[in-house]
């Protein structure tokens, strides 16, 4: 071979070697990596909050969208996972518990794993996305779904070993509904969530050859709030504030809204804050396990090539109208924190304030992935606002939680703006709230005869959707 030719050789190797690899990245399919976290409510940097320190949550945003307006449809751990994992409401999947198996009542419900499955992928769950009883079925199965995973791993550390150590508020409560908290001895890996990340970060290595639909679900910061000491660290007692609301903000609330009872549970100022520190703790280690994903992704040249969700089952209170953790319909509870990066779309260091809804996260990633979604799922496809944030966009975002002094329920619409809730159908109460002047939920102006339109077309509209 002469010189030249030898070098018009190498030209075209070097020609045909992006084109090659081109058209790998084009045909190749895409990979999901779908991460839960456990009580995560919006009292975090990403979201404004100045103390909560969640640097890697800001990573991920960075890579794509961050939805700022995302809501539940149930704020409480079973009933909101079966929503996201089926695509249905609640008022389809009739889950309006802890206990109830969705199986039971839709037997042949194609759940957002089993649908991947069914394309080729490899689908495998590590730790808690359907629900677990936190802590007590921690190191089992819980109360999940055998037919939407080809595996499944289900870690034990020693926060469940070291349970006689908690320093706990509430002795009376069960400790899945208590305020305690573990200053941990001990390294992140040695928690049950550091095996979390762990184990999630083995099967990606062990699968990068090959599709996959991987869910790595994080058991914190649902109580009890344990955390390796250093990250109580971060958050000095003294540091941490209470919420500063007006004296009068519990007036012309119906009772119904109420949740905890009696307000705060009785705990003092004091007390309140040692709540609000070990919570903020657990929030920053979720976040370093969040981190160790993300590193691990770009390790294995895997970022270009996989969608990374990170989602919060319901948003969480820290006292706010003197109620604790999940269960109401207010703001801090529905709302939750979501975010979507999805290689090959517009989306990076983007927000949107367009109202979304966690059972969108079905209809989406199917959407992402070319893939053929069951044409009764109830949740709209969001993927037009990663490429375009101000989309139009008003489908709004609607919540729902049951009482069971009745029983009864109650159903809230949240829209850019308004926020109305009615609880048994109104005979036990409404409120409205105008977000653009009441951010906080202090001034309900259901009933207000100014309002009555408003609150009329919210109705209408809520109406419809929970026929």
């Amino acid at each position: 071979m002469t010189l030249k030719a030898g070098f018009q050789l190498l030209v075209l190797i070097g020609f045909l070697g992006p084109l090659k690899a081109q058209e790998t990245r084009e045909t190749k399919k895409m990979n999901v990596l779908f991460i839960a976290s456990d009580d995560l409510n919006n009292g975090i940097s990403g979201y404004g909050h100045e103390m909560v320190k969640a640097p890697n949550l800001e990573r991920l945003a960075k890579r794509g969208v961050q939805f700022n307006k995302a809501y539940c449809q149930y704020p409480q751990c079973s009933q909101s996972r079966v929503s996201i994992m089926t695509g249905l409401r609640p008022d389809t999947t009739q889950v309006f518990d802890l206990k109830t198996d969705f199986r039971d009542i839709i037997p042949t419900v194609t759940t957002l794993p089993e649908l991947f499955m069914e394309n080729g992928y490899f689908s495998a769950r590590v730790g808690k996305i359907y629900h677990y009883g936190v802590p007590g079925d921690i190191g089992t199965n819980g109360l999940d779904d055998a037919k939407s995973w080809n595996q499944v791993i289900n870690p034990i550390g020693r926060d469940k070993r070291e349970e006689d150590k908690l320093i706990n508020l509430t002795p009376n409560r069960g400790l899945g509904s208590s305020l305690s908290w573990l200053e941990a001895a001990g390294t992140d890996e040695e928690q049950t969530d550091g095996m979390v990340a762990n184990e999630a970060i083995r099967l990606m290595q062990e699968n990068q050859d090959k599709p996959f639909f991987i869910a790595a679900g994080f058991y914190r910061p649902h109580c009890p709030y344990i955390a390796p000491k250093k990250y109580f660290d971060m958050y000095p007692l003294e540091s941490i504030s209470l919420p500063d609301e007006p004296v009068d903000h519990l007036k012309d609330i119906p009772e119904a809204a109420f949740w905890t009872n009696p307000l705060y549970w009785g705990l003092d100022e004091h007390e309140r804050k040692q709540v609000i520190r070990a919570y903020y703790a657990a929030v920053t280690f979720i976040d370093a396990q969040v981190g160790k994903l993300l590193d691990a992704l770009e390790d294995l040249g895997l970022a270009e090539n996989t969608i990374v969700v990170f989602w919060s089952d319901h948003g969480y209170h820290l006292s706010e109208h003197g109620q604790w953790k999940k269960q109401s319909l207010f703001e801090e509870s529905a709302r939750v924190p979501l975010m979507i990066a999805a290689p090959g779309k517009a989306g990076n260091s983007m927000v949107t304030d367009r109202v979304v809804e966690l059972l969108d996260l079905y209809p989406t990633l199917a959407a992402l992935c070319d893939l053929a979604a069951p044409e009764y799922l109830q949740g709209n496809d969001i993927s037009p606002l990663l490429e375009n944030p101000n989309e139009v966009w008003d489908h709004g975002g609607f919540t729902q939680v049951r009482r069971n002094s009745g029983p009864y329920m109650g159903r809230t619409i949240r829209t850019e703006r308004w926020r109305y809730i009615e609880w048994d159908g109104g005979e036990k109460g409404t409120q409205l709230y105008d977000h653009d002047q009441d951010p906080r939920e202090y001034n309900n102006l259901a009933g207000h005869p100014d309002y009555q339109e408003i609150q009329s077309n919210l109705k209408k509209r809520m109406d419809t959707t929970f026929r």
